[in-house]
């Protein structure tokens, strides 16, 4: 039968005034069968006119005949893709590292153009299938975010632990003849794919712009959890200092011949060797924020605005948590913050125990780390956590500790904000108002 499950149906829609119900399955659009939420949006897409086939769960089949305007939602809501796993064993996956006791979803390695194309998420393209080309092809699935980490067929082997795959530049040529945009990366691993390597990735993948729109190198991540893993150099304050040194030429040169921003170097490497960052402008329009290149010069930028329209309230006293990293840009905004709003604002860096502390960003605190070092601290009137502490759409952290028993066994309030210079304004501006009621 296949088809998409629904998972819900918004009230008042025209999927509604058809008596369209969850648990009901959508199989086709317009005679054609739906294998994923991606045919249902290629092919309802912008078209007045739908033919809907929907079979309820008795297996009754419902033909139905749609006519709406195109900017319409037919209002339906479907259940999340399974994503297709990943098969590589890449020598610096952080999904190995991990440790036991996280939730389990931290353990699922995918590697699905699926995802990639709706989420934004890298794929490494090692796994796809013959028909799944033609498809991305056909429908013109673009962005696609690909993993490449080097153009070497042999080095790019040695990096996804894997031999046999397709090579790289085969399958990102044959995308940009059929009119699909990529943006790429590279993990970067010291010793292996940087240097010469590095250099002949950028310019392979610079010669086929625009089609490929962008090149960010990150650092790998390590953890103290290495066991039975390959050997792998870290990308410690001096190489990183090295490496900004060698590399930022290669980029403006290549940026300068293509006359966009296309090579970017993630801020970790400007965090880590404690270098100033390029100018925001140097971002573009900022087509890797999501894979941490940008965030700081964002944030620095944002921090200005947020001083200037922050405005005096009532005092009372925060304490306020953040990465070891992003400890120093963070701390300056908010004592800027406190001077301006009179609000007493105590930040802290907490260590990352649970990874290592090696592993420096906020997004990867747990909650045992936030209470470990919090333990016996003059809190104040409230905690704030930024948002990329916790799960997505849940207040819970990676190590499955719940903002509600964070609350409990630190014996204090705990606000959660929106990680922007504006969000954790707009937090203790609420929490001023709620204090005085």
């Amino acid at each position: 039968m296949s088809g998409l499950e629904i998972e819900s149906v918004i009230p008042g829609s025209i999927a509604c005034e058809m008596e369209i119900m969850a648990g009901d399955r959508l199989l086709a659009v317009n005679g054609h069968r739906l294998r994923d939420i991606i045919d249902y949006s290629y092919y309802t897409s912008g078209r007045e006119e739908l033919s809907l086939l929907v079979s309820k769960p008795d297996n009754e089949l419902w033909e139905m005949e749609i006519c709406r305007e195109p900017w319409q939602s037919l209002g339906l809501v479907f259940g999340t893709t399974k994503p297709a796993r990943c098969r590589n064993n890449c020598v610096f996956c952080f999904v190995n590292q991990l440790p036991k006791g996280l939730r389990k979803q931290l353990y699922v390695k995918d590697d699905d153009y699926r995802l990639s194309f709706l989420n934004g998420s890298y794929v490494t393209l090692s796994n796809l299938k013959p028909t799944e080309f033609r498809r991305i092809v056909s429908q013109k699935l673009s962005p696609l975010y690909i993993s490449v980490h080097c153009t070497n067929p042999a080095l790019r082997e040695t990096l996804l632990g894997r031999t046999g795959i397709p090579p790289i530049l085969d399958q990102l040529r044959r995308f940009a003849d059929a009119g699909v945009h990529m943006h790429t990366q590279v993990v970067l691993c010291p010793g292996l794919n940087d240097g010469a390597e590095l250099e002949r990735t950028a310019t392979d993948l610079a010669d086929m712009y625009p089609m490929v729109r962008s090149l960010a190198v990150v650092p790998l991540g390590l953890t103290k959890h290495r066991t039975n893993l390959p050997e792998l150099k870290p990308v410690d304050r001096e190489y990183s200092r090295r490496f900004v040194s060698f590399l930022e030429a290669r980029a403006l040169d290549i940026n300068k011949r293509l006359g966009e921003p296309f090579f970017f170097l993630a801020d970790e490497f400007y965090l880590k060797a404690s270098l100033p960052f390029p100018s925001l402008r140097r971002y573009g329009d900022l087509p890797q924020l999501e894979n941490g290149v940008g965030m700081v010069p964002l944030f620095l930028r944002d921090a200005a605005q947020a001083l200037l329209s922050a405005r005096k309230l009532d005092k009372f006293r925060v304490t306020a948590v953040t990465g070891v990293s992003s400890f120093g840009f963070v701390s300056d905004f908010l004592q800027k913050l406190g001077e301006k709003t009179g609000v007493e604002i105590k930040t802290l860096a907490v260590k990352n125990r649970l990874f290592g502390e090696s592993v420096t960003v906020s997004g990867l605190i747990t909650g045992n780390d936030i209470i470990t070092e919090l333990q016996k601290k003059e809190i104040g009137d409230a905690l704030l956590a930024p948002d990329v502490m916790l799960k997505e759409g849940e207040e819970i952290f990676l190590d499955g500790v719940s903002l509600n028993e964070l609350e409990q066994r630190l014996q204090c309030r705990v606000v959660v904000f929106d990680s922007t210079p504006k969000g954790f304004y707009q937090a203790i501006r609420a929490l001023s108002t709620s204090l005085k009621d």
